[in-house]
């Protein structure tokens, strides 16, 4: 059976040397092999990993009130209305929130359609499997250029749940002696993978990397890790320019700039998940586990800014969907959560669950 480790070192033999970014793509999105597309039931208690999603339906309820808000705020727009969600796994998310809108919103579905921004052939027939009571009203497109075709101004809403965590990174190593930053690719040792130091030429690193002040790169220890996600950077930048009219939302595990230098992390925040284990081996068994690092909001924050967008929050996860419930609530639409709910909130928010992680940005045009 084919694996993204064959394609991996395939690659690899040819160059001697590949980035950690180019085999995190390869282990998680090799077609017909790579992680996101054989695992369909990755996610939950009897996955690799939970998210908010799979906390319940709350999580989907509580977009969709703050969605029918910021739709209202789009007057004399072009319909029909788009959502539009980039990397909705296998749709529950998207169920959840049409759901919602069917049952409380019905004027506002009669009007909308929900698209979905998804190169993966296997990802789309999951989602078409779970969305198929929604079918008249779902969209797919392999991207951002794919979308333009069919809509080049574009008034609705963009967002992405724990997207941006999955694109490839480029890992950074600080050399001390040499004051120097440095890339960590991927070499094979024997028949095994192994890091391998590649030199990291300044005109490839971001501004917040080269404009760190003399006092901090002093003290950085010898081989200090960070991540850089230029892939997420450009994606949010393409959404932005798509934007005519409405709000850009991704909901991820992140830091500021300010933020992703700490002492407590020396080899960065990338991670492995496997059966809810976390491991520190990103090398191991590519294609067999899922690969994630936190992602720099100030950086996304800039490139959508940098396209004319303002910035409207950001905020923790228990802030935004604190401040939603208790928008809805006046309106009578979760005066009353059940008993199920409340444990769903719960889940969401508390810090020993999935609040103390996710945060959460906002932009608008």
């Amino acid at each position: 059976m084919k694996m993204p480790t064959d394609a991996i070192r395939m690659e690899i033999r040819q160059s001697g040397v590949i980035s950690f970014a180019r085999f995190m793509e390869l282990a998680l999105y090799c077609p017909e092999t790579g992680y996101y597309e054989t695992r369909q039931d990755n996610v939950g208690r009897a996955g690799d990993f939970v998210t908010s999603v799979s906390a319940g339906s709350l999580f989907g309820e509580l977009l969709a009130f703050q969605f029918a808000e910021w739709l209202a705020e789009l007057p004399n727009a072009h319909f029909p209305l788009p959502i539009i969600e980039a990397g909705a796994h296998d749709g529950k998310l998207a169920r959840d929130i049409l759901n919602w809108l069917q049952a409380r919103r019905p004027e506002l579905y009669d009007r909308l359609e929900y698209w979905i921004l998804e190169p993966s052939r296997n990802r789309q027939a999951w989602q078409e499997e779970t969305l198929s009571p929604f079918a008249p009203l779902i969209r797919w497109f392999t991207g951002f250029e794919d979308l333009k075709i069919k809509r080049p101004k574009l008034d609705g809403i963009i967002f992405g749940n724990e997207l941006l965590d999955a694109f490839p990174v480029r890992r950074l190593g600080w050399d001390a002696r040499e004051k120097l930053w440095y890339e960590w690719g991927v070499a094979l040792a024997g028949d095994k993978f192994g890091w391998m130091k590649m030199p990291a030429s300044p005109s490839r690193l971001p501004s917040s990397v080269l404009q760190l002040p003399t006092s901090l790169l002093a003290v950085l220890p010898d081989n200090y890790t960070i991540e850089i996600s230029p892939a997420a950077e450009n994606w949010w930048r393409e959404a932005a320019e798509a934007l005519s009219r409405g709000r850009l939302l991704a909901i991820d595990y992140g830091f500021t700039s300010a933020e992703q230098f700490s002492p407590a992390r020396l080899n960065g925040t990338l991670r492995a998940y496997r059966r809810h284990q976390v491991s520190a081996d990103l090398l191991a068994d590519p294609g067999g586990q899922d690969l994630t690092a936190h992602i720099n909001f100030s950086a996304l924050q800039q490139a959508g800014e940098a396209a004319g967008l303002n910035t409207d929050m950001f905020c923790t996860q228990p802030q935004f969907l604190t401040r939603i419930l208790q928008q809805a609530a006046t309106g009578k639409s979760f005066a009353n959560l059940e008993a199920k709910q409340v444990r769903q909130f719960q889940t969401l928010t508390h810090p020993e669950h999935l609040g103390r992680a996710f945060r959460v940005l906002v932009q608008s045009r």
